[in-house]
């Protein structure tokens, strides 16, 4: 059973940046495209940053272009989102999602696996 787990978020002034990772267990992480979605309270899921198998290519939201940068370790298992200029609109819990299929999907439905979320607040 492969298990995400989300970590590095918190509460952070307009402005500032946090760094989240997804450390993914078991053996097949490299065969796995990861994509960061986020949730803000009353709102509804929304895609953030994808990466693929590889690293070698990524894609980002509008929202978040610029500002935001999404790498990957496949020695560790791990994912990151890098978040820089945060924002108060950048306030939601953060998963990490795993695609064996396809990448950067836009629907949660396409993924196979998700981490338990962490939770980022930008104070204005």
């Amino acid at each position: 059973q492969v298990q995400l787990i989300e970590s590095g978020g918190g509460l952070v002034q307009a402005g500032g940046s946090l760094r989240l990772s997804c450390v993914v267990s078991g053996r097949t992480f490299s065969t796995y495209a990861m994509t960061w979605f986020r949730q803000a309270p009353g709102k509804e899921r929304e895609f953030v940053a994808a990466i693929s198998r590889n690293g070698i290519s990524t894609y980002y939201a509008d929202s978040v272009k610029g500002r935001f940068s999404i790498s990957r370790d496949n020695a560790k298992n791990t994912v990151y989102l890098q978040m820089n200029s945060l924002k108060p609109e950048d306030t939601a819990v953060y998963y990490c999602a795993a695609q064996r299929t396809g990448w950067a999907a836009r629907s949660g439905s396409e993924y196979d696996y998700w981490g338990q979320g962490t939770q980022v607040t930008v104070s204005s």
